[in-house]
């Protein structure tokens, strides 16, 4: 080993406890920038590799039959933009239901399936993967997409009761649009014998696009399509757009929060690297005047001082990108199955670029710190043993003599005056403080969002819930088991009559109020899939959903949404939408957007009584609450003795399941804020240490003269106590800053708006404990270095230099 290299490797070892709040730092900015980098690469890469692949549609037209035929359409394929199109293919809606069997249950319901008419899985644009059995070749057949809702297999079938002689379709495979284009698909000659009496067919057009990378890039194309078509025959349109963004939702909101603590990281990586170097040189005056004196140049001596930092820095950098990519593996494990890509979600790319940019900052950082060191006269740091102060000094006296003013005791205004000695490196210690509070304060205040969301999730406060029970059949009765020696589905649910409930729950004593909910699958013009509809009985003006602008729907023809609804339905707050229905238009207003963050984005809130007469879903879940004092357990078992002869059974106080992905959010914050904490209180430790070092001839004198251990902690501690007060009153506003932009953020990246409310989580008692969370982090940081202060001997202390 060099010479320079046993120099480089003493000063890590003997600066153990600042090498490793150097290697901490750089931990934690390299483990948030690649799992923000590598989400934000591999959320997309799945989508668009699969998008590429399958040539996927960017417009996907759906026609009214009545209006337009085939040939008007197929010259909509030389509209303005358009590059590449296909079909005209018919098109339609089904009601299928499953046939019981071996993967599906009795009395399984399937949602609405939007089925067309197509001869080959290829056809230039959207082709389609197979990823099951085979093609349909003949009418009878059907070939289901992936992304439809259902348990059946190949081979199983569908029946079609709402049809003339209730046809069958038998599933001989399943296949994958990455453009979302269809729930099935027939043979061409097969849409016939599927269509209702008295209706007709609509149409089907897939395009692609010279320019399709914005939103209004496809405005634009929209209208060139809708112009080229018969006048009123386009009746929905689905942009690609909307499939990318939903295929982005699950990861999209992590990656607002990983840039800042990214952020949050890289500079408390540059301010501890540089405390840590420039606290170095400053302190060791004498010793590179040692090593001039023995041959170093400048140059080597500054080499030295910055690997110093690089060592360390790279020990946590290369263990911050193994954890990041540990991290980003499980949370994109689904992604590239659902689009049938090999994508791991590891960026090799990104791991490079987060290792050099962290290890090339700090190394710039360290080195323009140790650049005093280069400069250094041999003759001046031999003689002088440590830096002059100049000015400095004599400012600081003057300090000195002002805290000495105070009605303090002495030990108190002695430490006060202490940061002015050394105004830079208490600069330092102020920085870490500063980002050490804002961690802390983005923290807290993301925990409370969450906290937020995870009730916006929940969205009911009910006392009771009412339920459907599922009969328990007797071994040997019809249905079960034992029957014929064969094993049968279990029984479903029997819905209750609306009318039994509300009597029992009326008639129940405690009852303070109530509503009933039911749920369907419905189809919207230009909104991809199922868009599933939640009517409510009762009032629900209690149910807890929590709302973004507008109001909760009063009455029959209203209804509230979700963002990510009206983005991709196209419309706004009272804006009108028609919904289908099990082949019937039901029309409502929307009035409110709610804030309802589940995976099923595409949703509608209406009353019951919207629906036509007799069509809208049965209701098979009920929340109660109840009148203050009332016993929720003996209520419950009251009411569901008097639901159990419409099989309903009645809970008191159900709990609701926490979100994966806000537990795993909210274990990553705390795990990421605590080494950021840590990290600030090294900062602290750093700056402490070489100050006492600097010092111990002087605290020798001081303990000489009279000063108790007790003074010599409490000497320390209050050299600390101003540069807390103000770190901290300077962070809880920078932390309060960072939470208000982090989180609409998220929330735009997941296509959801964050009312006020999910900001406004910080209350007066918390902010202030906030506020002294600086201070508690300068006191913690001095704490150890001021117990070895005051248990060092006088004498050792008299002989330092």
């Amino acid at each position: 080993m060099s010479a320079l290299g046993r120099v480089v490797r003493a000063g890590v070892r003997r600066r153990r406890t600042q090498s490793v709040a150097v290697g901490l730092a750089a931990l934690v900015a390299a483990t948030c920038s690649v799992l923000g980098g590598s989400l934000l690469v591999a959320s997309r890469a799945p989508f668009d590799q699969a998008f590429d692949g399958q040539h996927g549609a960017h417009l996907t037209a759906r026609f009214d039959g009545a209006r337009t035929g085939a040939d008007q359409l197929a010259a909509t394929a030389h509209a303005a933009g358009v590059t590449a199109a296909a079909g005209p293919f018919r098109t339609l809606t089904l009601d299928p239901e499953p046939t019981p069997g071996e993967h599906t249950p009795a009395g399984a319901q399937l949602p609405p399936m939007a089925v067309t008419g197509r001869a080959e899985p290829a056809g230039g644009v959207d082709n389609v993967q197979l990823t099951e059995g085979s093609w349909p070749k003949r009418p009878g057949e059907v070939v289901v997409a992936s992304g439809y809702e259902t348990s059946a297999a190949t081979g199983d079938t569908l029946r079609l009761p709402g049809l003339p002689g209730a046809p069958v379709l038998k599933i001989v495979g399943f296949a994958r649009s990455v453009s979302r284009t269809a729930d099935a698909w027939v043979t061409p000659d097969a849409i016939g014998s599927l269509t209702a009496p008295g209706s007709t067919p609509g149409y089907e057009m897939l395009y692609r696009f010279a320019d399709a990378g914005s939103t209004a890039a496809m405005d634009a194309d929209r209208a060139a399509v809708a112009a080229a078509a018969p006048a009123g025959a386009l009746t929905g349109a689905q942009s690609w757009l909307a499939a990318k963004e939903g295929s982005d939702r699950n990861t999209a909101m992590f990656l607002p929060f990983m840039v800042a603590f990214g952020l949050l990281g890289l500079a408390m990586s540059v301010l501890v690297a540089g405390n840590v170097v420039a606290g170095a040189v400053g302190t060791a005056t004498r010793r590179i005047g040692v090593l001039k004196a023995l041959g170093c140049t400048p140059a080597q001596v500054v080499r030295a001082y910055v690997a110093q930092a690089l060592i360390p820095a790279a020990a946590g950098t290369l263990l911050g990108v193994v954890v990041g990519n540990l991290l980003t593996v499980p949370v994109l494990a689904t992604t590239g199955h659902a689009y049938g890509t090999t994508a791991s979600g590891i960026a090799p790319w990104v791991d490079v670029a987060v290792a050099g940019g962290t290890l090339l900052t700090v190394a710039l950082v360290a080195w323009a710190a140790a650049v005093r060191a280069g400069r250094l006269r041999t003759v001046e740091a031999l003689a002088v043993g440590r830096t002059s102060g100049g000015t400095r000094q004599v400012v600081a006296a003057r300090i000195a003599a002002l805290a000495a003013r105070l009605p303090l005791p002495r030990p108190i205004g002695l430490g006060l005056a202490q940061p002015f000695a050394r105004p830079a490196r208490a600069a330092g210690m102020l920085a870490a403080v500063v980002f050490g509070t804002a961690a802390a304060t983005f923290a807290v205040g993301m925990g409370g969002t969450m906290s937020w969301v995870q009730g916006a999730k929940n969205h009911d406060a009910s006392d009771v819930l009412v339920h459907p029970q599922r009969p328990d059949l007797p071994h040997g009765a019809p249905g079960s088991a034992g029957a014929a020696g064969a094993a049968a589905p279990p029984a479903r649910p029997v819905a209750a009559d609306p009318a039994a409930v509300t009597a029992a729950l009326a008639a129940q004593p405690g009852t303070a109020a109530y509503y009933g909910l039911g749920a369907v699958d419905v189809t919207v013009p230009g909104v991809a899939g199922t868009t599933a509809v939640t009517a409510f009985v009762g009032n629900s003006g209690w149910a807890g959903y929590r709302m973004v602008s507008g109001r909760w729907y009063q009455g029959p023809g209203e209804a509230v949404a979700p963002a990510t609804f009206l983005t991709e339905a196209r419309v706004g707050l009272g804006d009108r939408v028609t919904f289908t229905n099990h082949g019937r238009p039901v029309t409502v207003r929307i009035v409110g957007e709610v804030f309802d963050p589940h995976m099923q984005t595409n949703e509608l809130f209406t009353d019951a009584a919207t629906f036509p007469a007799g069509t809208a879903p049965s209701p098979d879940l009920w929340f109660v609450k109840l009148d203050p004092g009332t016993d929720h357990a003996a209520y419950a078992t009251a009411l569901g003795a008097a639901l159990a002869p419409v099989h309903m059974t009645a809970e008191a106080d159900a709990r609701h399941s926490s979100s994966g992905s806000i537990a795993a959010l909210n274990s990553l914050t705390a795990t990421l804020t605590l080494l950021l904490v840590v990290v600030a209180g090294l900062g602290v430790f750093n700056t402490v240490v070489l100050e006492i070092r600097e010092r111990t001839r002087d605290m020798g004198v001081t303990k000489a003269l009279g000063m108790t251990p007790a003074q010599t902690v409490g000497v320390v501690l209050a050299s600390v106590l101003l540069v807390g007060a103000v770190g901290g009153a300077i962070g809880l506003p920078l932390g309060l800053l960072l939470h208000g932009r982090t989180v609409p953020a998220m929330g735009h990246s997941a296509g959801l708006n964050f009312p006020d409310s999910a900001l406004d989580v910080f209350g007066t008692p918390l902010l202030l404990l906030l506020a002294l969370g600086g201070l508690l982090i300068a006191l913690l940081g001095a704490l150890l270095p001021a117990v070895r202060a005051a248990r060092a001997r006088t004498v050792e202390a008299l002989r330092a230099e």
